[in-house]
């Protein structure tokens, strides 16, 4: 089966977005989509997968049946199923700042920069260029004359914005991130904080790959998204970057050679944070895994077990 990946967000006033919550579980569950959808008083945001006729389906449900109406999103594919569950889940932000009172629906955003002028706004030696994603996302891959902010999580970029940045200083600043959805809080927060030439990437990395050439993009490396493919490559195809399995974030080619990494079980990023058991428990899964692959290669066991 060929799976159909779709990111999808939007912002909006959803007051009803518990009740919400079974319709979207059963809907998914009837047309076998796998995948994450949040759902929040100021909108929605998730990437599922499914057949192509179910995602569009799934994008027809949510547009007019639960009259969100036309929503942001960007396509992708995988010859493996790139989810392992469904998942439906309530928060208080659907992507979190901790600033839910920053409403993109309802606040000044940043000036949306198509893909095709991205790569002119970003050659410009006045604008500072800020990848909005967390470290290790910015690790994996990144545009030209891109800072990493270093956050481990999203509510670390307020802090960042007050010690790095300074409105006075740095009067044009462009942000990216994965999907846009990040971007969308991020310049709203920055706007609010004083800055006035804020500029965001439409559609995100995603889009940039969907759209710009490769021989023409500034691109460094992979992008890391957040299902079991790691990352995608310029061509929208599966990359190359290992997963750790005892967090499921990237594993780079240092980290294997740091006392945290042990395949299957552990990274320097999960490492730290393993008790004795959790480690010992990993230890058994990974034990599991492979004696089932193995079952599978000698045509002892049915692939579809492991989905």
């Amino acid at each position: 089966m060929k799976w159909t990946i779709v990111a999808f967000y939007k912002f909006l006033d959803l007051p009803n977005f518990k009740d919400l919550q079974p319709r979207l579980f059963e809907f998914c569950d009837q047309q076998k989509i796998c995948g994450s959808t949040l759902l929040a008083p100021e909108g929605i945001n998730g990437t599922v997968a499914g057949s192509d006729d179910a995602i569009q389906a799934w994008l027809r449900f949510l547009q007019e049946t639960c009259e969100l109406g036309p929503i942001d999103h960007k396509f992708s594919y995988a010859d493996s199923k790139p989810f392992r569950k469904l998942k439906v889940k309530l928060k208080t932000e659907i992507v979190h700042l901790g600033r839910p009172d920053i409403l993109p629906h309802k606040h000044n955003i940043g000036h949306y920069v198509e893909p095709k002028d991205w790569n002119d706004l970003i050659s410009d030696p006045n604008v500072r260029v800020i990848d909005t994603r967390n470290d290790f996302e910015c690790e994996v891959g990144t545009f030209e004359r891109a800072e990493n902010p270093h956050t481990e999580k999203f509510t670390e970029f307020p802090d960042y914005v007050s010690k790095e940045l300074n409105p006075e200083k740095d009067k044009k600043v462009a942000m990216f991130c994965t999907g846009g959805i990040r971007c969308e809080k991020a310049t709203a927060y920055m706007l609010e904080q004083g800055f006035e030439e804020v500029y965001h990437l439409k559609g995100g990395i995603l889009k940039y790959f969907e759209e710009i050439p490769q021989s023409e993009s500034l691109w460094k490396g992979e992008c890391f998204v957040f299902d079991d493919r790691v990352t995608v490559d310029e061509n929208l195809q599966p990359g190359e970057t290992e997963c750790c399995r005892g967090c499921w974030n990237p594993i780079l080619p240092r980290d294997k050679e740091t006392p945290g990494y042990e395949e299957g079980v552990s990274c320097p990023n999960c490492f730290k944070h393993k008790t004795e058991k959790q480690l010992a428990g990993a230890r058994e899964r990974e034990r599991q895994r492979l004696l089932e692959a193995e079952r599978i290669q000698k045509g002892k066991a049915s692939p579809e077990r492991r989905s």
